[in-house]
């Protein structure tokens, strides 16, 4: 397998609650998850894993592996820390689409600033 290739597997073991999703591609490829019905699309959830694994491994933008590794810390498991980061990336995404803007780093780092302190405040 190629390395994206290795990555994609990782992420999809860490997620068993899709295995029959991606075990079953095609009988799913015309699934709706509408996030009014609160379903979560297995593609978009495992596509922003992707990609901030790649953000990861160029720390980009930069201060990412910083905060990744106080989140890592702050919640003591690395998928807890993945998700606070694919959730700020899902924000940032949804801000630069709704203000028809580019991607702001800014406040992609700001989101995750809040979610390091958001834990080091409940605990």
């Amino acid at each position: 397998m190629s390395g994206l290739e290795q990555i994609a597997a990782r992420l999809i073991a860490m997620h068993p609650e899709y295995h029959a999703v991606v075990e079953n591609a095609d009988r799913h490829l015309d699934t709706d998850y509408a996030p009014e019905s609160g379903a979560i699309n297995p593609w978009l959830h495992l596509s922003l894993h992707l990609a901030v694994a790649e953000q990861l491994s160029i720390d980009q933008p930069r201060g990412i592996g910083a905060h990744f590794e106080r989140l890592r810390a702050a919640r003591g498991d690395e998928h807890d820390a993945l998700h606070a980061i694919v959730e700020c990336l899902g924000e940032v995404i949804w801000h630069a689409q709704k203000y028809q803007k580019p991607l702001d780093g800014e406040l992609y780092l700001a989101c995750l600033e809040r979610q390091s302190e958001e834990k080091r405040g409940a605990t």
